[in-house]
């Protein structure tokens, strides 16, 4: 049987031209939705959407490209630049009554809610951001040999091509690398979600290397474009990070705080897929970020 989020009702959502996205919706109250990472989908946040359903709408979408989600073909590199991805957020939320609400995102997902709260600051009311750097500084604190646990980001970084191939010829063994290598508690990952992210991920290599392709490419201008403008994140920031500061040698609580004044700022001790390995550490950073009032500005 295919994992599925108990309790939450499968819907399919158009948000854009010829694009509709598939969306698990559950709970009542006050809505937060749930953008999940690479390599998976909607289903990791399985235990804290349970949670956070008992008194908040709790939306959680397949990004565009992933998941049951829709795979437009991407032939001017636009397709899946995050502001696009944001757009399409925005869109799903509208349509299912919700002008404004919360975001959370982990991985790719969370570049994605970076995006919508830099280019939607009137709808997210709080922002969520688990184990990623906005665009800039991630490919900034990369350099030399220490690059190489980032190898995936310059492989799909490449002209379209190669890489889709390379990656199709061995899709199993390249995103499970990551599943396996990322995780600290293989337990949190049991065999049939396992399962389901692989088998997902082999149908949507093509789009998942766009993404990736994004990120080094439109993503880039877009950013820059941000921090020229002086653009920054206005709404209450939480940001959940494993310890990569202190392994790549950079402050990561301080470039976060150029992108986000009303910053809240902590570090991990569990692997990447944090919602999976220490979903009740996640759920308390969520409520109570949730629970915050924005900072006063003078």
């Amino acid at each position: 049987m295919t994992p599925h989020l108990n309790g939450f009702d499968k819907q399919r959502v158009p948000v854009a031209d010829g694009v509709a996205l598939h969306a698990a919706v559950g709970g009542s109250g006050s809505p937060i939705v749930l953008l999940h990472g690479f390599p998976q989908t909607h289903l990791m946040w399985r235990h804290v959407a349970a949670d956070l359903a008992a008194d908040h709408t709790v939306i959680v979408p397949d990004l565009r490209g992933y998941g049951d989600s829709d795979k437009p073909a991407d032939p001017d590199g636009t397709a899946y630049a995050k502001r696009t991805m944001a757009a399409d957020v925005v869109a799903l939320a509208e349509a299912l009554g919700h002008d404004r609400f919360a975001l959370a995102g982990h991985d790719r997902g969370a570049l994605v809610a970076i995006r919508a709260g830099l280019d939607h600051p009137d709808r997210i009311t709080r922002l969520a951001v688990l184990d990623v750097l906005p665009t800039l500084d991630m490919w900034d604190v990369l350099h030399g040999v220490d690059a190489a646990v980032g190898f995936h980001l310059y492989l799909m970084a490449q002209p379209p091509g190669l890489p889709e191939k390379m990656i199709a010829a061995s899709a199993d063994a390249f995103f499970g690398h990551f599943l396996d290598g990322w995780t600290r508690d293989p337990g949190a990952i049991p065999a049939d979600v396992r399962a389901a992210y692989l088998a997902a991920s082999r149908a949507s290599v093509d789009s998942i290397v766009a993404d990736y392709r994004a990120t080094a490419g439109i993503d880039v201008v877009h950013d820059r474009a941000d921090r020229a403008a002086g653009n920054r994140l206005r709404m209450p920031v939480t940001v959940l990070q494993q310890d990569w500061g202190a392994a790549l040698g950079y402050d990561a609580a301080g470039l976060w705080r150029g992108w986000a004044p009303d910053l809240v700022h902590e570090t991990v001790t569990c692997g990447h897929f944090m919602a999976e390995e220490a979903p009740a550490d996640v759920v308390r950073a969520l409520r109570a970020l949730l629970a915050r009032e924005p900072a006063q500005r003078a």
